[in-house]
């Protein structure tokens, strides 16, 4: 006869620090201002990130570390500041995933207005003492064309160059709390340029070369390397290569083209996750999950075949994250275990 059996305290032994995102709550109802630079708060007047963190730890027999928040440029400095607070009551430090919106950070007319975006955000990173920073600044989302030639694509990488090394010469971050950024790149589709970890490392080499050190660095997401048309095999030959480099930042335990439940990932988050974690440069992993109905991505699940497939079998969304939780605390301390980290 079965019984269902009550997981116990799943203690991670790996060293790595253990993460979500509030993604799965949905972009828009959880994590998107309204007009007036507010963010969504629920019925008693809570944060819905914050009151939905507390049904996530509560069910979780995982420790959760860390918390990755979408952070826009017109949302108001005090919710910032107030988002960050409630969460670190909760014993989960808060980073930031900076995004800019109606710019693109790839034309030199656009450049002022993509740094004073961005430094909106690093300075709400900055005065809340947070130690990394993450973004997608790099290119705007699902616009845009692929560029025309080699030529084309390089004046493209100079340029994010230029921004984001201006951004860091004006925040002041070689004088800061913040000891790393990282910029991550998205599947073809959601970026038209930088849409593999091949494409990604130019800017981050030259960047690095501007600072005098590894201060930029990858977030590494399994699906958007999944999707990327680059091989398991590829990516980690080049994971393996910034690793060398100290390029590797935070990765995301996430599914290839379903963005849902983990086990729908065929293979990509653990064989990307022990590549990032041989390079024994991996910081964290956070498990980051979207709504399969979220009205935030209509317009990708009309591009992208297979996204938006309902993948819960019976599971809320919450449950569904801390699946993956387990699944990835599993899978990171067989890694310590068999000597891998």
């Amino acid at each position: 006869m079965f019984t269902s059996m009550k997981l116990g305290t799943i203690e991670n032994i790996s060293g790595i620090k253990l993460g979500i995102l509030g993604t799965h709550l949905g972009v828009l109802e959880a994590l998107v201002p309204n007009e007036e630079g507010l963010l969504p708060r629920d019925k008693d007047g809570e944060f819905v990130v914050v009151s939905g963190t507390k049904k996530l730890l509560e069910l979780s027999p995982v420790r959760v570390d860390l918390i990755q928040l979408l952070s826009f440029g017109n949302t108001l400095p005090s919710e910032k500041d107030a988002l960050i607070a409630n969460l670190r009551e909760l014993n989960i430090e808060p980073q930031l995933v900076m995004m800019v919106g109606g710019v693109n950070p790839m034309k030199p007319e656009d450049e002022d207005e993509a740094v004073e975006q961005l430094l909106h955000n690093i300075d709400a990173a900055k005065r809340n003492q947070t130690t990394e920073i993450n973004s997608t600044s790099i290119e705007p989302w699902m616009e845009g064309t692929p560029p025309s030639d080699e030529n084309d694509f390089q004046e493209r990488v100079t340029q994010n160059i230029k921004l984001h090394f201006r951004a860091f010469q004006e925040a002041d971050l070689e004088n800061s709390c913040i000891k790393n950024w990282n910029l991550e790149f998205l599947r073809p589709g959601e970026f038209a340029t930088f849409t593999s970890l091949k494409k990604i490392r130019p800017i981050l080499d030259g960047l690095n070369k501007e600072v005098g050190r590894p201060f930029f660095r990858a977030l590494i997401d399994a699906a958007h390397c999944g999707d990327s048309g680059l091989s398991m095999a590829e990516n980690a030959q080049i994971i393996s290569e910034m690793g060398a480099n100290d390029q590797i930042g935070p990765f995301h335990c996430s599914a290839p083209t379903t963005r849902g439940c983990l086990s729908s990932d065929d293979g990509w988050v653990s064989a990307l996750l022990r590549a990032n974690a041989e390079t024994g440069k991996l910081p964290s992993a956070f498990v980051e999950l979207f709504r399969h109905d979220d009205q935030a991505f209509a317009e990708l699940r009309e591009l992208v075949a297979g996204h938006g497939v309902d993948t819960t079998m019976g599971r809320t969304y919450i449950e569904l994250v801390v699946d993956g939780l387990v699944d990835t605390v599993r899978r990171l301390n067989n890694l310590k275990n068999r000597g891998v980290i």
